[in-house]
Parts: structure tokens; sequence; C-alpha cells
């Protein structure tokens, strides 16, 4: 029963003038959207052909809106969105994709034997960051926790992927990142601080669905309907019932094997559609993050100026439609 009242709207929609888009997403990122996405629902709800694409960094996903080439992003992490929209980018978050604070680190180099403890010690190491991001703003918050002077370190701008490389390699002595790169880092070194300690800090991390302001305008039907379908993609996922079977698409969508998926996902919350337009998330705490992360961007250095307010950043309007539907 609880499987058929999930069941995803066979209705095909009016794609609004669009008969193709393109959709960015990571791998090694397992999340339920990937299961409708290999079983067709998106194309099924909206009417349109779907281009999937994956991307390595929030960063690059923010590039190829800018360009254009993309319509949608997936799970983009919120600090390379307020990197973009302090700049002038015209981007919107539609939705609330997942929150991880379990999912998101910088690990420290076994060998170095430092800790909460000693983190002082850190000055003068190499560090590895994808400049920009979601682990960005988590090292700039816990170095400042821990009164490490970020000038004293060499930071690398390196994607999380590369930066675990380069842990295991002993060409850093800090990497920071997030997913499956941040489970092959953990093989080498510690992290810090833990998820909970971090959101005790204040350190939220979350990642949002993200797309260009003016496609959101000009297809709101088109977005309500991918965001309904990921809506119920995340239900399915919650309830439980359909866990071993969609664990196993998910897995291998992602380019992981269903053990390391399991492990990845079970770290991950995704909100459901009351809960994102609650005052907790798109509501209003969602905006005032976003400042926060611009505040501290500004002040280390790493943006020339924040935005007076990110209210205009957040657009719930297609999220409210589908908690209408």
């Amino acid at each position: 029963m609880a499987t058929a009242a999930l069941t995803f709207t066979a209705n095909t929609a009016v794609a609004d003038g669009h008969e193709e888009i393109t959709v960015a997403y990571f791998l090694e990122w397992p999340m339920p959207f990937q299961f409708a996405k290999v079983n067709g629902m998106y194309e099924e709800a909206m009417g349109a052909k779907i281009n999937w694409v994956s991307f390595d960094t929030g960063t690059a996903m923010s590039a190829a809106m800018a360009s254009g080439d993309v319509q949608i992003s997936v799970s983009q992490g919120i600090p390379p969105f307020v990197v973009a929209a302090s700049a002038g980018q015209d981007i919107q978050v539609v939705d609330v994709a997942v929150s991880y604070a379990e999912n998101d680190n910088c690990v420290v180099a076994s060998g170095l034997e430092i800790d909460a403890a000693s983190a002082g010690e850190l000055a003068g190491k190499k560090v590895a960051v994808p400049l920009g991001t979601a682990a960005h703003y988590g090292f700039l918050r816990q170095m400042d926790h821990f009164g490490v002077d970020v000038a004293s370190l060499e930071v690398v701008d390196m994607a999380p992927a590369d930066g675990a490389a380069a842990i295991a390699q002993g060409q850093v002595d800090m990497s920071c990142g997030w997913g499956g790169a941040l489970r092959r880092m953990k093989e080498h070194g510690n992290v810090l601080l833990t998820g909970a300690e971090k959101e005790a800090l204040g350190i939220l991390v979350f990642d949002a669905t993200t797309a260009p302001a003016a496609f959101v305008a000009e297809n709101p039907e088109m977005v309500a309907k991918f965001l309904e379908v990921t809506a119920n993609a995340n239900a399915m996922w919650n309830e439980g019932s359909m866990r071993d079977e969609m664990l196993e698409v998910i897995a291998n969508d992602a380019g992981m094997d269903v053990q390391a998926t399991a492990e990845t996902i079970d770290t991950f919350v995704f909100p459901s559609v009351a809960d994102q337009l609650s005052a907790a998330w798109m509501g209003g705490n969602a905006q005032t993050f976003m400042k926060g992360v611009a505040d501290v961007f500004v002040e280390s250095g790493s943006i020339p100026s924040a935005l007076d307010s990110y209210e205009g950043a957040v657009n719930a309007g297609p999220l409210m439609a589908v908690s209408e539907m």
C-alpha cells in the first residue's frame, strides 16, 4: 500500500516549450533521485528528454548554468551557489536536496598525529581544498574554530577526487571533500570534528537543487514536475520498504558498490516537501545561512563582496506547487 501511495504520476507534463534539457549531478554521491533517473520517471512526468551530465564540483555546475549548457543542477553545494550568486549570477535554490553534516569534512594525514587538541600544529601545512564549495566553507569555519590562520597554510585548489589521491600519496597534509572521495581520504587520516560537532558550531552542510532564475520563471510547470518526481523518490526512500531495490539501482548509477552506497546514503537526510518549505529551511533559515556563508567568504578574501540579502536567491514557488499537487 505504501508503494502504491508513492507511485509516480503517469501524466505527461507539457514541457513549457522545452523538448530537451540538461541536468547536472554528481557521481559517487548516491541519492534517491537516481532511482527515478534510471527508470525514466523524470522524462515521463515532464514530457521532455533529459541529458544527465556528471560534474566534479558545484563551481563547475554554476559555470555550466551561466553558459546555458545546464538548466537544472541537482545537489549543488550552498557555498558554490553563494559564490556565484554573490558575483551577480542570477540563479535560484528551488529545493533542499540533502543535508549531510557527516559526509563533508577535512582529513588530516595520519602520519602527523594531529587531532582537535593539537590542531594548532597545522600551521605551515599544505591543504587540498576545492575552493568555493561546501568543503571550503567548512574548512574556513573549522580553522577559525581552532584558531589556525589560513594565511599560514599552503592551500591548493583540488577537486575532492584529486585531493583524496594527493593525501594518499603524501603530497598534502590535509584534504577536504565529500562522498566517495572523503571515504578514501579517511583511509589515510582522521577528521578533526564530527558532523554533530560541526552542527553544534553552526557549520551546516546541505545541498540544493538550483537553476537559472530565467529558466525557472519561463518554465514553472516543468521545474515543479522535476521537483515532484524528486520528492516522490525521496519519500519512497524514506518510507523504507523499497530500500534494497532502490539501493542497487542507485549504487550502479552513482558508480559505487552497494556497501559503499549504503554507508554513504545512510549519513544523508532527505527532508520532506513540508519540511523544506518550513522556516527551518526555505522559509527563512536557508537565506540567513547563505548570508552567513557569504560573509565568511568575504572575510577570508575568497570573494570580494556579499549581497545585502539572499532572499531573492531562493524561489519556493515551484516547490509550493508540488505541495499542492
